[in-house]
């Protein structure tokens, strides 16, 4: 498979991670090559004395006849800065993320890239530059024309897996949100992903309750009762989903080891638990996309970059997730 890596914001700790990851990548049977600033490439392998050889990619064309060679990453250069600032907010930085984000995106959709894998943004950073969507997500969801991905968060190291109904949105939206989206289509989109793009067969999910306690039989709220357990009692005839489950508990009682993929309501209620167990080797994936995109599940790092302190493991786990979701694809279709 070739995998294309994006830069993300050069002022974070995205060229170091791609730089340290591609030199273990090697040995993973995919090609991978980069697209974004070369110069921030050469920038944070010099001053880091990280012992890769960057190889310029003259033509998109070119991409289909490259030859893997030991030690040495092409690079598609699609917007080079004129100066570098490790760890500073830059307008110009969220501009060649962005452009390199939609660049490498479209590789994959004329089939040139079979995955992408996309280094961290800042959302500040790409408002400065102009762009309404500042996340990857919400882009890639209008470049592909696709209304609503999901958000999935996997650990490659215990197997968790965590799937957010909502993403991005304030805490006082997400009860309406719920109560208005599709949730049977959401469910069984899940289930399909879990199928194609993980080859689990018979996927066991777990879906955990909006308000606290699961609502308490309905002292917190009515969302559980009138939303959520009749949308599991309608899917459990074809799927099997359990649920709504009080998510203290859940997660507290290490019941999510029971099940092979575990469905938040809100943001922080899936995050905070799966960060506290996967900080250093989670991958966030994005579904439902006619491309398959991973990244590495942490921001920018400002405060690390050009330090070469920077852990590569969740970008290198991300890779090769995304290398291993392109393949199932393949077999699938």
């Amino acid at each position: 498979m070739r995998i294309v890596l994006t830069t993300g914001d050069i002022h974070g700790i995205g060229p170091e991670i791609i730089l340290k990851s591609f030199i273990s990548l090697q040995a993973s049977g995919h090609q991978f090559i980069a697209a974004g600033s070369l110069i921030a490439l050469d920038f944070y392998r010099d001053w880091l004395d990280i012992p890769v050889r960057l190889a310029p990619i003259e033509n998109r064309a070119d991409i289909a006849r490259l030859v893997p060679e030991i030690g040495v990453l092409p690079v598609l250069s699609i917007a080079e800065p004129d100066i570098i600032l490790p760890g500073t907010v830059s307008k110009t930085a969220g501009d060649i993320a962005m452009r390199s984000l939609e660049a490498a995106a479209e590789l994959c959709r004329e089939g040139l890239c079979d995955a992408l894998v996309t280094a961290p943004i800042h959302k500040e950073a790409v408002a400065l530059a102009g762009y309404q969507n500042t996340g990857h997500t919400d882009f890639l969801a209008d470049f592909c024309r696709v209304p609503s991905p999901i958000m999935l968060f996997v650990d490659p190291v215990s197997g968790l897996k965590v799937a957010l109904a909502t993403i991005h949105e304030q805490l006082s939206k997400v009860p309406s949100l719920i109560r208005t989206m599709d949730l049977d289509r959401f469910f069984l989109t899940l289930a399909e992903s879990m199928q194609k793009d993980f080859r689990s067969t018979d996927p066991k999910i777990a879906v955990l309750g909006l308000n606290p306690h699961a609502s308490d039989g309905g002292v917190m709220g009515d969302e559980e009762a009138a939303i959520i357990s009749p949308c599991i009692e309608r899917l459990s005839k074809s799927l099997r989903i359990e649920g709504p489950f009080p998510a203290d508990g859940f997660f507290g009682a290490k019941r999510y080891l029971d099940y092979d993929l575990i469905v938040a309501m809100y943001h922080d209620q899936g995050l905070l638990p799966f960060k506290v167990l996967a900080f250093d080797t989670g991958i966030n994936v994005t579904l439902g996309l006619p491309i398959v995109r991973t990244s590495p599940d942490h921001g920018t790092g400002f405060d690390k970059a050009g330090k070469g302190t920077a852990s590569e493991r969740s970008f290198y786990e991300a890779a090769l997730l995304a290398g291993e979701i392109a393949r199932n694809r393949t077999i699938t279709t």
